[in-house]
């Protein structure tokens, strides 16, 4: 494998961002690690980090080099900010930037990133999980599968939850209760509308059932498969932690439909 940390500029957000991004690499003689390649292009997952973390967290807390070695798919993990990937009410566009501008760019960078819809996917925690399944219901065009670990899915909840009504943070992330609710921000309203749609991304969702945020998944899986959407839940003891996200995200990178 490649790691490389990547500095530029978005114009979406006017300001120099960074990713890590992890690409394969044919290898044999690595001690304790065969790295897999093509001679064609090759899938990408777009791993998104949670509220206090940044673009560096998958690889300093797990694993995720190692797990992909053998897949031939590359990984970015961009930054976020604590923007829930959202174009926010104060004015930054990191909805338009992660969904629209940043694959552009990775794809201009590293031309052998498929751009084709069954080769893209996200996966993401907490926040990220969130981030992941608003990229598969939002734009199912462009992304394949997606995965949430332990992710806010119930954004509503979430957000009442921590009161904003009164505060100035969520407020400035998306305005009132009554304006999420039912936005293209609400996982729940834009789970209705891909629900009668054609086309549909496969959806994983995993969370640990002593996690703060079980009871919102459990209520979010149970809406979105009773809608008929393609999802796949599991849960398991833990909570929201490392060791649960660095032992799921292996389960994750198996469902993904990879070719290997």
């Amino acid at each position: 494998m490649a790691h490389l940390t990547v500095e530029f500029f978005s114009n979406v957000l006017g300001k120099c961002m960074t990713m890590e991004v992890i690409l394969p690499q044919s290898t044999t003689t690595q001690i304790g690690l065969n790295g897999s390649d093509t001679d064609d292009t090759y899938p990408v997952l777009y791993l998104l980090h949670g509220m206090s973390d940044d673009h560096s967290i998958w690889l300093r807390r797990t694993s995720i080099e190692r797990y992909v070695s053998e897949l031939g798919i590359a990984v970015v993990m961009p930054n976020a900010d604590l923007s829930f990937y959202t174009d926010t009410k104060t004015g930054q566009q990191y909805w338009t930037y992660i969904s629209e501008e940043l694959p552009s760019i990775c794809r201009g960078f590293f031309p052998r990133i498929s751009p084709k819809r069954e080769d893209t996917f996200a996966a993401g925690l907490s926040m990220g999980g969130y981030g992941a399944f608003k990229l598969g219901l939002r734009r199912p065009d462009r992304f394949g599968a997606v995965a949430s670990l332990s992710g806010c899915l119930d954004i509503v909840s979430t957000a009442e939850r921590h009161g904003i009504a009164s505060d100035l943070f969520w407020q400035g992330l998306f305005g009132s209760t009554e304006a999420l609710r039912g936005s293209d921000d609400d996982l729940f309203a834009l789970a209705k509308q891909v629900a009668s749609s054609e086309c549909q991304p496969a959806l994983f969702a995993c969370c640990g059932t002593e996690d703060f945020l079980y009871r919102d998944n459990v209520n979010a899986v149970k809406y979105m498969r009773e809608l008929g959407l393609d999802l796949t839940y599991r849960e398991g003891t833990g909570s929201h932690t490392w060791e649960f996200w660095d032992h799921w995200i292996k389960e994750i990178l198996d469902w993904l439909p990879i070719k290997r």
